[in-house]
């Protein structure tokens, strides 16, 4: 790993102090074996290896940091590289180094065709930001930040989730090719070598997630140091649907290799030979039939129908199945046999084509969803039993963008671009997105940025920038804007 820092004196000569201080294992060991070299100075911190170049004039002041100061003249520039491996013999030329990284973000190729063309760009770079070069992508780049104070709902997020990948490959397909590619590279990789074994989720190596635990360190306050993830031990069916939608989405975008093109045969079989299981379903809750899984799963083999036909069948077996159980006595969609309550992932499966365009009970779940579980332009996941919303947890970013798309498909463009606006104004000052959103207080909540909530602005952004489908069986879209 190469980091670059370039000092730019932009007004006047600059006096800059400047301190490097490396301790691995989350700070547990701090630079030993220090030795200048004649660009700067090598040392180790437990089994990493590091050499910093850019200021061999600097120090060690005795507890395992380098401290220099310098001055940087009027106009003038100063780059520092810290190149960090478990092998590493020398810091790159910091020359070359810009040289590549500027020709590689130009390279991408991304021309965005839609509305909020600069947040686009800007959740682009922040998702290639969290990508490897084989193409995981971790969920957030944070871990135990949390969701809140006190509350125990605090998370190490990472690591891949094959869903969290998978919608945002599905959001790629709108033209940024390259995290298109990588994450069918990983989830092809993935699915070739563990069938319907898949885990929901893995490092960016594609080994298994480390089990849960706490380190013994101060965490953020309000919350712990937790490090690992119990989602590691769970079956979670969507994903399988998940996965064939980004699948099907890069066939479309004339992507898929004949790799990817047997993964999807591998998935569509996990279904066939899973789909009765009980699964911890979207949102990682006890097993249950969940019916957002059952739904999303049909969509997938849908979106896959071209390339493997003889699965249409099996979507049709899921519908039925779940809509025997799944549907509620008020024609909309329920998140379970037992439980008659609402949830987004029930929006979502609606966009991603589980049932026709036009389906009464996809209108049905959408006009009941936004009457109870949006709150002043903010969505939220399902209903916490005696809870007010924002109470139990914050507004879930994902879900508002994904209720844009779905106003938007219901032919209420106006309603979705407020939706959409709402949600976007729910970043920091660095327009990073976490996962929940504190509509009360105005403050992000958990781990950031939040991959899939990049995604999901990405893919708003495009699907608003077309008109709505004008569709003779498209139901008459009232009711789908609290916004103002």
């Amino acid at each position: 790993m190469v980091l670059l820092r370039q000092l730019v004196a932009v007004d006047g000569p600059a006096r800059v102090r400047v301190m490097l201080d490396v301790r691995a294992g989350f700070g547990r060991h701090p630079a030993a074996d220090l030795h200048r070299t004649e660009s700067g100075w090598r040392g180790a911190s437990g089994s990493v290896r590091w050499h910093w170049a850019g200021l061999p004039d600097a120090r060690p002041d005795g507890d395992g940091r380098l401290v220099a100061e310098l001055t940087v003249p009027a106009g003038g520039r100063h780059d520092l590289v810290l190149a960090m491996g478990e092998a590493v013999t020398g810091a790159p030329d910091a020359t070359t180094c810009w040289r590549r990284t500027e020709d590689a973000w130009r390279s991408d190729g991304l021309s965005p065709n839609t509305i909020a063309e600069r947040d686009v760009r800007h959740a682009h770079a922040v998702l290639r930001g969290m990508s490897t070069a084989d193409g995981g992508m971790v969920a957030a780049a944070t871990a135990s930040l949390p969701e809140r104070a006190e509350a125990g709902r605090n998370y190490d997020y990472r690591y891949v989730w094959i869903r969290d990948q998978a919608m945002t490959a599905q959001a790629a397909a709108t033209g940024a090719n390259s995290l298109l590619d990588g994450a069918t590279r990983f989830l092809t990789a993935r699915l070739l070598d563990h069938g319907d074994q898949l885990s929901p989720a893995y490092t960016v190596d594609g080994d298994s997630v480390p089990a849960q635990r706490h380190l013994g360190l101060p965490g953020y306050p309000g919350g712990s140091d937790v490090v690992g993830n119990r989602a590691r031990q769970q079956f979670q069916l969507d994903v399988f649907g998940e996965a064939l939608l980004a699948l099907g989405a890069a066939e479309r975008a004339g992507r898929l290799d004949a790799a990817g093109r047997k993964a999807i045969e591998v998935a569509a079989e996990a279904i066939e030979r899973r789909w009765q299981e009980p699964d911890a379903g979207i949102w990682e809750l006890d097993p249950r039939r969940w019916t957002h899984s059952r739904l999303i799963c049909a969509a997938g083999l849908r979106a896959v129908r071209g390339i493997g036909d003889r699965w249409a069948g099996l979507a049709d077996a899921l519908v039925t199945d779940a809509a025997t159980w799944g549907t509620h006595p008020s024609g909309r969609w329920q998140r379970a046999a037992d439980d008659p309550t609402l949830d987004a992932a029930l929006v979502i499966a609606g966009i991603r084509g589980a049932t026709p365009v036009g389906d009464p009970r996809d209108l049905a779940t959408l006009q009941a969803y936004v009457a109870r579980l949006t709150c002043d332009g903010f969505a939220f996941r399902f209903e916490h039993e005696g809870r007010a919303l924002g109470e139990a947890e914050g507004a879930f970013l994902l879900c508002g963008f994904m209720l844009a798309i779905a106003v938007h498909q219901h032919g209420d463009t106006q309603a979705a671009v407020r939706w959409f606006e709402r949600n976007r104004t729910a970043c920091g000052p660095a327009g990073l997105f976490s996962e929940e959103y504190d509509v009360a207080q105005r403050q992000l909540r958990g781990n950031l940025p939040q991959a899939f909530v990049h995604g999901a602005l990405m893919e708003a952004a495009a699907v608003l920038s077309r008109p709505a489908a004008a569709d003779p069986l498209r139901p008459d879209p009232v009711g789908l804007d609290t916004t103002g």
